[in-house]
């Protein structure tokens, strides 16, 4: 007899540990403020705001979100600074276990744009699957399926446009997780990009990764490799490295000041530009983000 599966991870999370691992807490691209509440009335509220650091451009957003976990109701409200509505309802198990119905919904009045995304994501032992209809792009059809076996994870992507009444999009990935690593390969762009990543929790303070991402139609020719590691210090901080194969190190570091108060700083080095007195265009880039939570 065997054992129960679990639920695998969806789509979009394959291969997640490793983007995790050499995508977040570099905020060398500028500087960012997050302020989290939260009240008894199950309502929570952020507050953000970020300075691009190369164009000098101020944004945030105001974000109100109700959650009543008895009934898997989430309600989300934000508005942005480039006055943008958007809104999002979601309903999880309450229909039927394992369902969860979401729509997101998004107007610009100033620019006339507006979009309306309708999912509907089941997902019980062994499988995980999504189906989305974008009512005013196409309209477009996308459904994604991931199964899980053993470890060994499978899954596809394609999206359909209805007025076209043809495939617009497909991709596939196959991977393999276990407690300490994970290995997945994607093909995407109808099966024209393909990626590896790799995770691995070397011991519980060091983690490590690396990806590689072949583009058959990139106009210059090679593999592009970024390989990451992240060393825990105490409970509280953390740092990051990252390099890839253009040259450009990446270094970050995470500290909880005290309850409800973290602080990360980011800097990006081109290590090919180190010697260069005055570089023509971007090369090295410092940032830092600030959250305060309570």
């Amino acid at each position: 007899m065997s054992l129960p599966q679990p639920v695998p991870p969806s789509w979009k999370d394959l291969g997640k540990s490793s983007n995790d691992l050499l995508g977040k807490d570099y905020p060398f691209h500028g500087t960012s403020l997050e302020v989290k509440t939260k009240t008894p009335s199950n309502v929570a509220f952020k507050v953000g705001g970020n300075r691009d650091s190369k164009s000098g451009v101020i944004a945030g957003d105001i974000e109100a979100k109700y959650t009543d976990k008895k009934n898997g109701l989430v309600f989300t409200e934000t508005w942005t600074t480039s006055n943008a509505l958007k809104s999002q309802l979601e309903l999880e198990n309450y229909l039927a276990k394992g369902l969860k119905l979401d729509i997101a919904t998004s107007l610009t009045p100033d620019k006339g744009q507006k979009s309306a995304l309708l999912n509907a994501i089941y997902k019980q032992s062994g499988v995980h699957t999504r189906g989305a209809f974008d009512v005013f792009k196409g309209p477009t059809f996308t459904t994604d399926t991931v199964f899980g076996r053993d470890g060994f994870l499978f899954g596809a992507e394609t999206a359909y446009n209805v007025t076209e009444g043809k495939i617009t999009r497909y991709a596939a990935a196959i991977g393999y997780n276990a407690p300490e690593y994970a290995v997945t390969v994607h093909g995407l762009n109808n099966l024209k990009t393909f990626t590896a990543s790799y995770y691995h929790r070397v011991s519980a303070d060091v983690e490590a990764g690396a990806k590689a991402v072949y583009d058959t139609k990139a106009t210059t020719s090679g593999v592009a490799l970024e390989v990451g590691t992240k060393a825990y210090l105490d409970s509280a901080a953390f740092i990051k490295a990252k390099i890839n194969n253009s040259g450009v190190l990446a270094l970050g570091y995470t500290q909880a000041l005290r309850p409800g108060v973290k602080a990360s700083f980011g800097l990006a080095l081109d290590t090919q530009r180190l010697n260069e007195i005055s570089p023509t265009g971007p090369t090295h880039k410092v940032g830092a983000n600030i959250v305060f939570e309570s």
